[in-house]
């Protein structure tokens, strides 16, 4: 029974780190080094996409100090920096890297996720 038990949790260790994507927390580098491996970014676009996020870190970390834990209030103040954060990466991506971003983020939110890999919460360790 012990046996079993231990190998059913690592099995859900396994699947878990298998299925893994960008997770909340995550530095700029890491995530732009994680969308530069799942939409084949070049180095230099992967580097734009990392200064992209860090600016978009540092806003949120503003927005959710100021809004003071009220989550209504913080999903409303975000959204526009959700939107320009986007169009940010999307103007540093080819056609069909954007074809591919587009689907990464309709995917993330199907998940149960923002539908944007939280770009801009980088450094809240949620």
């Amino acid at each position: 029974m012990r046996k079993l038990l231990l190998l059913c949790c690592m099995f859900i260790g396994l699947a878990a780190a298998g299925n893994a994507q960008t997770k909340p927390g995550a530095k700029p580098v890491e995530k732009s080094k994680d969308l530069q491996k799942q939409l084949k970014l070049t180095d230099k676009q992967t580097e734009k996409i990392a200064v992209i996020y860090q600016e978009s870190s540092d806003k949120f970390e503003k927005i959710k100090a100021a809004d003071k834990g009220d989550n209504t209030k913080m999903m409303v103040d975000i959204k526009p920096l959700r939107e320009a954060t986007i169009s940010k990466i999307k103007a540093v991506l080819t056609k069909e890297q954007t074809v591919k971003y587009d689907k990464l983020l309709k995917g993330s939110k199907a998940a149960g996720g923002s539908g944007w890999g939280d770009g801009w919460s980088a450094t809240s360790g949620q």
